[in-house]
């Protein structure tokens, strides 16, 4: 996942668009950069790696040197970004939350072409410059978003900074959001609504599914209307998204809470305590404490002072210490205890495993776990999420190869609740993680406590639903 944020004001820009970008720290882990455009310096750019710091230490000497009245900047959790492109529609920048299934294709379009790519990601094309590339195949900013739209498979949303203000262009079926905040004198637009508040914004508009919005500091005009078809991504809510964010005027916080209580009901566990799992579970866990009647409880703090964000090395043996070393048993809260822990999802269940050693061996006597999602059956198509080298990397197809013998790729079976085949996989996780009892959200929950009606959600990981 990767997240950004742009601004248009009638004053300077710079520090808004710093500090607005650093509020998408949570959505990515490996790239940031920044784009600025004024009439006197023209555009101005940087762009550093993650891997070995944080966005606010590895900017600050370059926003100091920046002036500008509209900016863009963004952290990847892959490609670096801001590209900067010339073309026939002038000079431009442009940054993306997307993921481009076809990459390949599009590559070899535009070297049939003899066309150049001078940017490289991981060895690579770079997605966000072959993004740039199609919208310069339009004779305006709008036919060439619309381009981008009908020739990647996949999802995009994207930021396009230009000498006359920012254009703002939702995914074609909204499966990331863009919201437009505005205050005296400046407009601004984000993935995360969280970064508008302590900049002074107030949530002016939220974009539909493939609209096309550009935005200066007058205001904001619309150069396509959305479409009426909608698959946004229901991970927002569950996992990717900041507490005080919202999207489809939906608040994060508030949606975790329901999905939290929506588990209590149907659960039935004797426990001493109930606990989220750091970050993204707290927000259920107090939901289904709130519920219940059950003491919500910190028998896991999450250390950080030198470790406030997902960072994580390369190195496997590294990534598994650094696991290791943000979560902190309490020993005064678990020993001879029952839990009852709430997490967001199981993906590969590695991280998960070792938390639940660790609980064991602080003297934990039962671990009751529940999860805000169903299984995750299916690869995600459409966002990073879920990104395996094989699927026998997901718990749930581990799971049922270690049943069967037999690795599937059509998961429907395991992802009907009402049949013998997922409580026989459900159960095979539970033993693969050594739990008590292993308990998983049910989908039409999820989706009540989302509060977006299922055609409009994707819900691919799920239940195999979803399309481009």
């Amino acid at each position: 996942m990767s997240g950004f944020f742009g601004c248009v004001s009638k004053t300077d820009c710079v520090l808004d668009v710093f500090y607005g970008t650093d509020y998408h720290s949570h959505l990515g882990t490996k790239r940031a950069g920044v784009a600025f455009y004024s009439k006197e310096k023209g555009f101005q750019r940087a762009i550093h790696s993650l891997e070995d710091g944080y966005f606010r230490n590895k900017f600050q000497s370059d926003i100091d040197g920046f002036s500008a009245n509209s900016g863009i900047g963004i952290i990847s959790d892959n490609e670096a970004q801001p590209i900067v492109l010339t073309s026939h529609l002038g000079r431009f920048a442009v940054a993306t939350v997307a993921k481009i299934s076809n990459l390949s294709e599009l590559e070899e379009y535009f070297i049939k072409q003899r066309r150049t790519f001078s940017e490289t990601s991981q060895g690579g094309v770079n997605p966000t410059e072959l993004v740039g590339m199609l919208i310069s195949e339009g004779e305006t900013f709008e036919e060439g978003i619309v381009n981008v739209f009908n020739r990647i498979k996949g999802s995009c949303s994207l930021i396009v900074l230009t000498d006359q203000g920012v254009i703002a262009a939702r995914d074609k079926l909204g499966r990331t959001p863009i919201i437009i905040g505005k205050k005296d004198g400046a407009y601004a637009v984000a993935f995360e609504t969280c970064s508008f508040s302590n900049l002074d914004y107030e949530i002016d508009k939220y974009l539909g599914p493939g609209e096309i919005v550009m935005v200066n500091a007058d205001g904001h005009h619309q150069l396509r209307k959305p479409s009426s078809k909608m698959q946004v991504c229901s991970f927002l809510w569950v996992y990717y998204g900041y507490p005080p964010s919202f999207y489809e005027e939906i608040n994060v916080d508030e949606s975790r809470y329901r999905c939290g209580a929506a588990i209590a009901k149907k659960d039935d566990v004797e426990a001493d305590f109930v606990a989220g799992i750091p970050d993204s579970g707290v927000g259920h866990a107090i939901g289904y404490s709130n519920q219940r009647g059950i003491p919500h409880m910190r028998p896991y703090a999450k250390y950080t002072p030198t470790w406030p964000r997902s960072f994580m090395p390369q190195n496997q043996q590294m990534r598994d210490l650094v696991a290791k070393m943000k979560l902190i048993p309490n020993t005064a809260l678990i020993k001879n205890k029952r839990g009852i822990f709430l997490d967001d999802s199981i993906v590969r269940g590695t991280q998960l495993k070792d938390n639940v050693v660790d609980l064991y061996s602080a003297g934990i006597k039962e671990v009751h776990m529940r999860i805000a999602c169903p299984p995750l059956t299916h690869p995600c198509e459409f966002l990073n999420f879920s990104r395996s080298r094989s699927n026998l990397d997901l718990a749930t197809h581990k799971a049922v190869f270690q049943l069967t013998g037999i690795e599937h790729h059509n998961m429907a079976n395991y992802s009907d609740t009402s049949n013998g085949n997922y409580a026989a996989m459900v159960e095979q996780i539970r033993k693969n993680l050594n739990l008590t009892t292993l308990k998983f959200q049910k989908l039409n929950d999820l989706v009540e406590a989302i509060g977006v009606p299922k055609e409009n959600l994707c819900t691919h990981c799920f239940d195999g639903s979803s399309y481009f």
